[in-house]
């Protein structure tokens, strides 16, 4: 199962970056996170932890397994019977500005069920997280 948004965003792929790489903020620009908690110290990238809180779902623990700085990362996080995978994508626009794919997927045995039972809330929350990277990436930063 897989489900995916792209946003055309009116702000310089670094900008959105910016918003996006500071996961611990992410609860002041989507109501899709009530609680975003590193779970290690140092610089995000590859291996880092992080405990999520989010509205309707259990708190889960997020590691990334890709970082690639200005551009994407993915983490994912593990339940009984199924893996799920988020990709933050970020393409710039020839004529400025940048796309940004948000991607979730769920492998497993348990994965179809889970599907059917979270999809629409899935999509719900990835149109809401986009829109809300949107517009806190073209507000200039803080």
């Amino acid at each position: 199962m897989s489900h995916a948004v792209t946003v055309e965003v009116a702000a310089s792929p670094a900008r959105v970056w910016q918003v996006l790489a500071d996961v611990e903020r992410r609860p002041s620009w989507t109501a899709t996170v009530s609680e975003v908690r590193r779970l290690e110290e140092g610089p995000f990238g590859v291996g880092s932890t992080v405990r999520i809180r989010q509205p309707r779902l259990r708190p889960a623990v997020w590691q990334v397994t890709v970082y690639e700085v200005g551009r994407c990362f993915v983490w994912q996080s593990g339940a009984p019977g199924v893996l799920t995978v988020a990709e933050y994508r970020i393409d710039p626009r020839t004529a400025g500005g940048a796309d940004v794919t948000l991607t979730l997927g769920q492998f497993g045995p348990a994965a179809p069920v889970i599907g059917v039972v979270y999809g629409p809330l899935t999509r719900r929350y990835l149109a809401i997280e986009a829109a809300g990277l949107k517009r806190a990436a073209e507000q200039p930063p803080p």
